[in-house]
């Protein structure tokens, strides 16, 4: 693309759904900020709230954050065994929970009727589906990919992030910082890149809040504006309101990612950029 169009952004907060502060937040730094997306949890404790608060602002855009580690499951926990815990949580043991999809028939096929009933539980919201991404990224893994993009094409995917994020954006927005990747998943996210655009599906050409997840501060979210590279750029976050809000991962800034994204410098280092902003349905042309 030329002329103005050279930038493009999405600015998307995960979890969506996962509480009363999570959706007051969503909604703040969509009305106030530079949010333009959020990915739902449909079947997280706050989810009908949240999609009243997406009836009520049609410029945000909506996808399905899916659930298939560490979090509640749409179908009943008795119709996953090899999936849940006794907690009636889906596991949080990814490594394991990777090795029995590979070793175990039962397990894929209870991960498939489980990504199916999250996909209908999104459809009969009646929400447009601009983007699918999924909890701690687990549809990395190269089986579980799999079954997102069969079925998610079957129910209306267009668009899926692919976390991948380039270090030297991060250097150039914090000189002398050494970030590590959040996890050690680059070359599945490669993968998942190449079998996404056979697909035909929209992908970002980086994802950044990988390695600063849950610490994208006002300074760090301004910087990183003020480097955005060209191209179609998603940047995400965990934002909340309250400051007692401790959600799924302790120690996460949460209130600080709301900050950000409503910060006067935020908006201005985006002015300064040139980019424009939407969701993925907005680049899909």
């Amino acid at each position: 693309m030329a002329g103005p169009y050279k930038k493009r952004l999405i600015v998307t907060a995960d979890d969506f759904g996962l509480s009363l502060a999570v959706n007051e937040a969503v909604e703040q730094a969509h009305r106030e900020g530079i949010l333009t997306a959020a990915s739902l949890m449909v079947g997280a404790p706050a989810a009908a709230d949240a999609v009243a608060r997406a009836r009520r602002l049609p410029t945000l855009r909506i996808g399905l954050h899916l659930v298939m580690v560490e979090a509640w499951p749409t179908l009943p926990p008795a119709d996953l065994p090899d999936l849940v815990g006794p907690d009636g949580l889906i596991r949080s043991d990814m490594g394991r929970l990777g090795l029995d999809l590979a070793l175990k028939a039962s397990a894929r096929k209870q991960l498939a009727a489980e990504i199916t009933a999250q996909f209908e539980a999104y459809q009969a919201t009646g929400l447009p589906l601009d983007h699918v991404n999924a909890h701690k990224h687990f549809h990395v893994h190269p089986l579980i990919a799999g079954a997102v993009l069969s079925i998610g094409r079957r129910c209306g995917m267009r668009a899926v992030r692919v976390p991948r994020e380039p270090r030297a954006v991060l250097r150039a927005a914090e000189p002398g910082a050494a970030p590590k990747p959040a996890l050690d998943s680059a070359p599945w996210a490669a993968l998942l890149a190449v079998r996404a655009r056979q697909a035909g599906l929209l992908i970002p050409d980086r994802t950044l809040g990988l390695a600063w997840s849950g610490a994208m501060t006002p300074a760090r979210v301004s910087a990183l504006l003020a480097h955005l590279p060209d191209g179609l750029t998603e940047l995400y976050t965990h934002p909340a309101t309250g400051g007692g809000f401790s959600g799924e991962a302790p120690g996460y800034a949460y209130a600080a990612e709301l900050d950000a994204l409503t910060a006067p410098a935020s908006r201005a280092a985006l002015t300064a950029s040139g980019a424009i902003l939407g969701g993925f349905s907005d680049f899909a042309a």
